[in-house]
């Protein structure tokens, strides 16, 4: 027999009855029934039920054990009386009979529990993850994380992509976030950078002759941390040559679908072709660029039903400035003056001045509320009707510079669907977001900027960049978006080096840091370089929603916590003098005020 095992904790059935196994896991929980021993013995596999009797080899060692200790056992396996079998348990048929046990690994007292699923606070957890990740829930994200990533890997190639590597150490590149840098040891006072993206090495691919490209690929990126960011992450990396933007789109739909649908545990996914929603159309209608369209509540524009009073603040909102507006939030089912009153409180504490609203209740024969009695009934039936609203419903309204309020509005939006119970839990909703703007106003810079990807094609190509205003270019970008989640952003590249140059002036960079920075894949595109698009969905969002989860290192083995630390391996850590001196720096650090 094998030194440790016959079979798995979870592989034991009613069939198995009368043989002599050997079992080796870790002990998850302990019953003592009056002399009777029973023991859930646990692996990666599943678990099994032991049962010591007093007279068994090593009785008196096995109950002095904690939870967790690691123990061998050999016994048979008898089918359990029908009164106490477990439904709910692969193995719950039957039991294991001790003969015989060694401990191989004795635990100490736990600093958090395995056995359960309590909440902890996350510097505990972190702390101790090899605990943590014995957990039911934990243990089984990360196997499903392993089974997508694979399921995607197969359906790639499937797809005829093929899988290169490229590098970790690079060059600095300017792709929207902080570069961590890597000091050279040989080249004093120069530094590597940790990839943002593989973004220029696989557009080089393309250049070289290699046709589909995708790459399961770490990414590092120095920027502030949320529940669905990290520092380090992993995407399906991918490119393709002589594709238009719908070519990028037929390609991956099947891929996206194929993986959701095969994790989807019941839910239902999105048929393709996914909806394509445009970037403009997308924040007048939800309020972000990453709409949940499981929320069924769309918005409109209603400033023409107040441009011409009726209501004098929205009135005098409008004639203030011509770019005010008036967006309307329908809110089906929301028609009572507490609920009103209730999400007019919400926009308050959300630093707002309120929210202005128009209800019909149950108990009413008409709209109420002060801008339906300003409006009067006739116009406020107008308006509710161009709404679809009626009797038992409410809307919502925001007024100003849409460029102001729309992250608002679409706060709003989510939040009505919410408190409503608009939102189907049981999707997975896909959209595409098309024709985001080539560039952006930055306040902060006070310059024109891009909006999302230097390396972008803008729609018109060179003719566009000459001849129209800068923010008014829409670029061959887009998006794939699921339940709310950014899951991937990508373009139709620009593979003109003329062009790339003319973008890069137009945000401001001169010709020459341009060649000092991107000289290699400039270069490469002066010597024949084919039309050619990608994108890159990210593995965590990918398995965090697979898995119902809302914050990515419940699907990560070893994340990092809120604020970027390893608790568990203690980085980052300092450098010592001799570690410094061998990458030629010294630190600084900053002034205690």
């Amino acid at each position: 027999m094998h030194a440790y095992r016959s079979h798995t904790c979870g592989a034991l059935r009613s069939s198995d009855a009368g043989s002599n196994v050997r079992l080796s896991g870790w002990v998850h929980r302990k019953r003592d029934h009056g002399g009777l021993l029973f023991i859930d013995l646990r692996d990666h596999y599943g678990l099994t039920q032991l049962v010591f009797h007093p007279e068994t080899p090593g009785f008196e060692a096995v109950e002095r054990l904690r939870a967790e200790s690691v123990i061998r056992v050999d016994g048979e396996v008898v089918v359990r009386d029908a009164s106490v079998v477990n439904a709910n348990l692969p193995t719950g048929e039957v039991e294991l009979r001790v003969t015989g046990v060694e401990v191989l690994s004795e635990a100490a007292e736990l600093p958090l529990p395995v056995f359960g699923e309590p909440e902890y606070p996350e510097e505990l957890r972190l702390k101790h993850r090899y605990l943590d990740l014995r957990r039911e829930t934990l243990h089984k994200n990360i196997v499903l994380r392993s089974r997508v990533i694979s399921s995607i890997r197969q359906r790639m190639v499937g797809q005829g992509f093929l899988e290169y590597q490229t590098p970790i150490l690079t060059a600095s590149s300017p792709e929207g976030a902080r570069d961590f840098l890597v000091p050279s040891r040989l080249h004093p006072g120069k530094f590597y950078a940790l990839p943002q993206a593989p973004q220029q090495f696989k557009q080089l691919l393309m250049v070289s002759g290699f046709d589909r490209y995708f790459q399961i690929a770490p990414c590092f990126r120095d920027e502030d941390l949320r529940a669905d960011r990290s520092l380090e992450f992993y995407q399906l990396d991918v490119e393709m040559s002589f594709v238009t933007q719908e070519d990028v789109f037929a390609a991956i739909e099947p891929v996206m679908h194929g993986v959701f649908e095969e994790f989807a545990d019941g839910k239902s996914v999105t048929p393709y072709p996914f909806p394509r929603i445009p970037y403009r159309d997308s924040i007048a209608w939800y309020g972000t660029d990453k709409p949940d369209t499981r929320n069924p509540i769309k918005m409109a524009d209603v400033s023409d039903r107040f441009r011409d009073g009726g209501f004098g603040l929205f009135a005098k909102i409008l004639g203030a400035d011509a770019k005010n507006a008036v967006w309307a939030i329908p809110a089906p089912g929301g028609g009572s003056r507490a609920f009103c009153d209730r999400m007019n409180s919400w926009a308050q504490g959300e630093g707002q001045p309120g929210l202005g609203y128009i209800f019909w209740s149950d108990d009413n024969d008409a709209w109420g509320g002060p801008i339906a009695k300003n409006l009067g009934g006739e116009a406020t039936d107008a308006l509710m009707n161009q709404l679809g609203l009626g009797k038992g419903d409410a809307a919502f309204f925001v007024a100003g510079d849409p460029k102001v309020f729309y992250k608002f509005a679409g706060s709003a939006r989510t939040r009505l669907g919410t408190e409503l119970k608009l939102i189907d839990e049981g999707r997975f909703e896909f959209c595409w977001i098309v024709d985001f703007p080539m560039f952006e106003w930055s306040d902060e810079e006070k310059k024109v900027d891009f909006s999302h990807n230097p390396f972008s094609m803008p729609q018109g190509e060179l003719e566009a960049l000459t001849t129209k205003d800068p923010l008014d270019i829409l670029a061959y970008q887009y998006d794939i978006v699921c339940n709310g989640y950014e899951l991937c952003s990508g373009a139709i590249r620009n593979h003109k080096a003329e062009i790339m140059l003319k973008a890069f002036e137009i945000a401001g960079y001169d010709a020459s840091v341009v060649e000092d920075q991107f000289g290699g894949m400039l270069n490469a595109f002066r010597y024949g370089a084919p039309p050619h698009g990608g994108l890159a969905p990210g593995i965590d969002r990918i398995v965090m929603l697979l898995a119902n989860q809302v914050a990515i290192r419940e699907v990560i083995a070893f994340p990092l916590n809120q604020q970027g630390e390893d608790l568990l391996m203690n980085a980052p850590t300092e450098a010592g003098e001799r570690q410094l001196k061998d990458v030629h720096i010294r630190t600084a650090m900053p002034l205690k005020v």
